[in-house]
């Protein structure tokens, strides 16, 4: 299908430019900008003046539910709700059940994420088997069935010997090992950040030390290894310094945090609201700081959105007692002008961080806009206004912190390679 874009304003991150021009989209790929090729008759036109036209998201964290928790969310539902947030490449966690720790879980995921045709799935591998932090997994034949790294999610390695030899054994291959920093003893059975909201409101904490502690070992670790990590989900100021000390090292890091974490602090938690039962739990203003300084700064290098379809019925109970977690694929595009915005950041330099620097992380060819690439594109109206509503919401999961809040910028069309997968209607 050949496909023309017109008079948009096409935003290319990787170069941080902007330019009103034409995209012509032939063969999954863009065959030019600017100027139409010889003989280019296109099948379909598409007006985007008054638009943005920018590379689909890469999102590094957002689980599927599939298999095992299609009660919370299936992929059909997750990937409608990608399109609809301009997310057209993500990073699904191996937390699913079962685990994906055997390639033949992996090759049913990617068969079933090509039979549906819509965004890039990327599975990460279980890091040790059953995610128990035991025995470490097959990588090379995870790798082989479909895996771009190797992940525990959101549950540490508490045997470090364990942890030594997973990175010994991905360093040899040239693998990638995922870890979210936190200790287990530390930020056992805590549900908020340690400080004085959580003292005011009687909710066990998680200090920044179960943060740290764990990247003191994480990037020792790295340090005896030479192995390249990728660090998810920072959430600390302290955590962050730590990091940032660790690259001027050269040490092979890079890092991402969560779109919530970019907006929120732990005083959003309110009078008790689930919606922002989220792990790791929202810090304070000074982290949050430290995270916006980071991402500008270059520290960090991702944003993701966490998406973690959570079922309504486990966030009606009370806030300990709730299941972490919100909907986020539908949010990113918009939450990240809301940032570029308030923050007077350059827009290219805001969606570089969702867009290249996040396929940087995965090695991949994406989150560009220039001739010979793949047509991963959205086309957005960053004039809008829309209401976070459920009933707005594709995500079979409708639980998230912005409910009710007012963003900027709604995606009007999603094209994956060179296809038309999403218009709003």
């Amino acid at each position: 299908m050949k496909i023309h874009i017109k008079g948009g304003r096409v935003i290319d991150p990787a170069a941080g430019t902007e330019q009103v021009a034409d995209v012509f989209i032939a063969a999954g790929k863009v065959c030019a900008i600017g100027t139409a090729p010889a003989d280019f008759n296109a099948n379909r036109t598409i007006d985007a003046s008054g638009l943005i036209v920018v590379p689909g998201l890469v999102d590094l964290s957002a689980r599927l539910r599939e298999p095992g928790y299609e009660y919370k969310a299936t992929l059909e539902s997750e990937m409608n709700a990608a399109l609809a947030g301009g997310v057209t490449s993500l990073v699904c966690p191996p937390d699913t059940d079962p685990v994906l720790d055997e390639p033949g879980l992996v090759e049913m995921l990617k068969f079933r994420a090509r039979n549906l045709n819509q965004a890039h799935v990327y599975p990460l591998g279980a890091l040790t088997i059953g995610l128990k932090g035991k025995v470490i997994t097959e990588m090379v034949e995870l790798t082989e069935s479909g895996c771009i790294g190797f992940s525990q999610a959101d549950t540490p390695v508490i045997d470090t010997q364990v942890l030594l030899r997973a990175l010994q054994y991905a360093t040899t291959h040239g693998f990638t090992v995922w870890l979210r920093p936190q200790d287990a003893y530390l930020s056992a059975g805590g549900v908020a950040a340690s400080g004085p909201i959580a003292s005011r409101l009687g909710l066990p904490g998680v200090p920044a030390a179960a943060e740290t502690v764990a990247l003191h070992t994480i990037i020792e670790l790295v340090r005896m290894t030479g192995a390249r990590v990728h660090l998810s989900h920072l959430s600390s100021a302290p955590g962050i310094d730590l990091v940032r000390e660790a690259r001027k090292e050269g040490l092979r890091i890079t890092s991402d945090v969560t779109i919530n974490h970019l907006h929120l602090t732990d005083m959003d938690i309110g009078y008790f609201d689930s919606q922002m039962r989220l792990d790791p739990p929202l810090r304070t203003q000074r982290d949050r700081d430290a995270i916006r300084a980071g991402l500008l700064d270059g520290t960090i290098d991702a944003i993701c959105s966490d998406h973690t379809p959570v079922d309504d019925d486990e966030k009606l109970l009370p806030f300990a007692e709730a299941s972490p977690g919100a909907t986020g694929l539908e949010l990113l595009m918009s939450l990240i002008v809301k940032w570029a915005n308030e923050s007077r950041v350059p827009l290219a330099k805001a969606l570089a961080k969702a867009t290249t620097a996040s396929a940087d992380v995965l090695g991949l060819q994406a989150g560009r806009i220039l001739a010979g690439a793949v047509a991963d594109i959205a086309i957005v109206d960053p004039a809008v206004q829309w209401m976070v509503e459920p009933r707005v919401l594709k995500s079979q999961g409708h639980n998230t912190p912005f409910l009710g809040y007012e963003l900027p910028a709604r995606v009007k069309t999603t094209i994956v390679a060179g296809h038309i997968a999403y218009e709003a209607k």
